[in-house]
C-alpha cells in the first residue's frame, strides 16, 4: 500500500520525473510532489502523487526529496532559492538531485546547501522514460557514502543499478562518460543504416544481424529500430544533447584530452538541431547522415 514505506518528496514531473513518482508511490512510498506546471502535477495527482504548493512545503514533510530538473539553473533555483528546499529549515534533509548538470554546478549547490546543514547527493540516472517507468533505472552517485546509504531504499525503486562513483560531481562526470558512449554510439547507428542502404541492403536485415554479435547494444536495439520506423517522436529530445556536450568539452579540455569519436558525433547533433530543430528524437540523428549521403528520407537511394 503506498505510505508504508515512508515519504519521499519528488521536484520535477517532467518526462523523468512524473513516471519516478509513479513507479515510487506503486513501490509503496507516499509522494509529495511540486512542479512548476500545474498541468504535470494534475496528472501526477490522478496516481496518487501528493501535491505540495512549493520545494519549501515538499522538504518540510518529506525528510529525502529527489530533483529531476532540465538544468543547474533549476537545481540551484529549487534547492537555494526562495520558498526553496533550504527554505523548510530541516536539518535532516537529504536533497538527492537526479539531473543531468555539470560536475563543477553540482559542487557548487552542495557546498551552499552544506553552509545551511543539508545533505546532497549528485545522482544523474541512465536509461530513459521506459527505464524510470518501470524501475530499471541505473544510477550514477556522487557524494558520502552514509548519505547514499541513507537515500538506498528510494533510489532502490526505481533503479536496478546504484554505483557509488566517487564524491560531488562524480556522479555528473560518470553521467557525461554515459553520454559521451550513447551520443557517439547513436551516431554509429545511424551511419550503419545508411551504409547498409547505399550499399543495396535492408538496413532491418542488417540490423537483425548485428544484434546476435559483439555489435549488439540497447542503442542498435532502440535506436536502430526508430530509424527504421522512421520514428522520431521525442523520447530523448535532440537539444538535450547540447548541455552534455558543453560538459564533455570542458571535462576535456581540464584534462588536455583529444576526444575526436565525441567531437564528430557532437558535430552530427548540432546539425540535427540546425536543420531539423531539436525537439525531435536523437535518433532522428540519422536525417543528417542521409542528407549528407544523398538519400531520399522516405528510405530510398536517390537516382544517380
Amino acid at each position: 500500500m503506498a505510505g508504508d514505506r515512508g515519504v519521499v518528496g519528488l521536484i520535477g514531473l517532467g518526462q523523468m520525473g512524473g513516471p519516478m513518482a509513479r513507479t515510487l508511490r506503486h513501490a509503496g512510498w507516499r509522494v509529495v510532489a511540486w512542479d512548476l506546471a500545474a498541468a504535470a502535477v494534475e496528472a501526477a495527482g490522478r496516481d496518487g502523487i501528493e501535491p505540495a504548493a512549493d520545494p519549501a512545503a515538499v522538504a518540510a514533510v518529506a525528510p529525502i526529496v529527489l530533483t529531476s530538473l532540465p538544468g543547474a539553473a533549476a537545481v540551484r533555483s529549487v534547492a537555494l532559492g526562495e520558498r526553496g528546499l533550504a527554505a523548510a529549515g530541516r536539518g535532516d534533509l537529504l536533497v538527492v538531485d537526479t539531473s543531468t548538470v555539470a560536475p563543477g554546478a553540482a559542487r557548487e549547490v552542495a557546498a551552499d546547501l552544506a553552509l545551511r546543514g543539508i545533505a546532497f547527493l549528485d545522482a544523474p540516472m541512465s536509461g530513459g522514460v521506459a527505464a524510470a517507468g518501470s524501475g530499471q533505472l541505473s544510477v550514477m552517485v556522487g557524494g558520502d557514502v552514509r548519505d547514499l546509504e541513507r537515500a538506498r531504499p528510494v533510489l532502490a525503486a526505481i533503479s536496478k543499478t546504484i554505483v557509488h562513483c566517487g564524491p560531488i560531481g562524480a556522479g555528473q562526470i560518470a553521467k557525461a562518460c554515459n553520454q559521451l558512449i550513447v551520443m557517439s554510439t547513436i551516431a554509429a547507428v545511424a551511419e550503419v543504416m545508411v551504409l547498409a542502404r547505399a550499399s543495396g541492403l535492408d538496413p532491418a536485415v542488417v540490423r537483425e544481424a548485428l544484434m546476435s554479435g559483439l555489435a549488439a547494444s540497447p542503442i542498435l536495439d532502440v535506436h536502430g529500430d526508430r530509424m527504421l520506423r522512421r520514428d522520431f517522436a521525442p523520447g530523448g529530445r535532440a537539444r538535450y544533447n547540447l548541455k552534455d556536450i558543453d560538459t564533455i568539452r570542458g571535462l576535456g579540455a581540464i584534462r588536455g584530452l583529444d576526444l575526436p569519436v565525441f567531437e564528430a558525433a557532437a558535430e552530427q547533433i548540432g546539425r540535427l538541431i540546425e536543420g531539423w530543430g531539436g525537439e525531435l528524437d536523437n535518433s532522428a540523428v540519422v536525417l543528417v547522415v542521409e542528407a549528407a549521403a544523398g538519400l531520399a528520407a522516405e528510405g530510398h537511394e536517390e537516382d544517380d
